[in-house]
């Protein structure tokens, strides 16, 4: 797609700090990194977001993720490692190729989880689990 800008990365017409890439996926760091080391991972073919990637280009993604995570922690020894994506505006996706970020931590380095919850009453947890498998 050419008015997609992680598309114009993989094809090389945008530059990027290639950190690893295969026939399937290009990993590249994040230009507004979380903390130093945040690596984002596409698939070289488009697909939007979860929904929209296949089971294989997503499988693809999944073993550069974790390349990418022992590469960081050989390289940069961080103390933890957050592997983060998100389909979809109301979760905060902004670029609509699927990716995937590893994020390295620290501790002390002052990132926030994005989220924090109180445990579900499992009558509501016992209904959302009849509607997923209603679906299924």
């Amino acid at each position: 797609m050419s008015d997609c800008t992680f598309c114009e990365i993989v094809a090389g017409r945008l530059s990027s700090y290639r950190v690893l890439e295969d026939e399937h996926t290009v990993a590249f760091l994040d230009i507004a990194p979380a903390s130093p080391g945040h690596t984002l991972v596409v698939p070289r073919e488009h697909a939007a977001d979860v929904w929209a990637i296949s089971e294989t280009a997503h499988a693809h993604v999944a073993r550069m993720v974790h390349r990418v995570a022992a590469l960081v922690k050989a390289a940069l020894a961080p103390d933890g490692v957050n592997v983060v994506h998100s389909t979809g505006e109301a979760a905060w996706q902004e670029v609509f190729h699927f990716h995937t970020h590893v994020v390295p931590r620290r501790h002390g380095d002052d990132l926030r989880l994005m989220w924090s919850s109180e445990p579900a009453p499992g009558r509501e947890l016992e209904q959302t689990l009849e509607l997923i498998a209603a679906a299924r």
